[in-house]
């Protein structure tokens, strides 16, 4: 499964959510590294919902940028 995932500059580093999986969040010290943390806490989420009997949910978001006048 496919999930998008924002990342986000921080003053110590990056951290990443996905807003499909609700509470499924990582952080890195580099981009690279909350990319594999993001993608370990995916995959420990999805297993525990299967776990837990719960309904895995399907990706239902998608990335667009809009411009505007700043």
């Amino acid at each position: 499964m496919k999930y998008l995932v924002i990342i986000e500059e921080t003053k110590t580093g990056f951290s990443a959510f996905s807003p499909d999986l609700s509470g499924c969040v990582a952080t890195g010290s580099t981009k690279e590294e909350v990319e594999k943390n993001m993608r370990d806490a995916i995959s420990f989420h999805v297993d525990g919902m299967h776990q837990e009997g719960l309904e895995v949910p399907q990706s239902h978001s998608f990335p667009t940028y809009l411009e505007v006048s700043a």
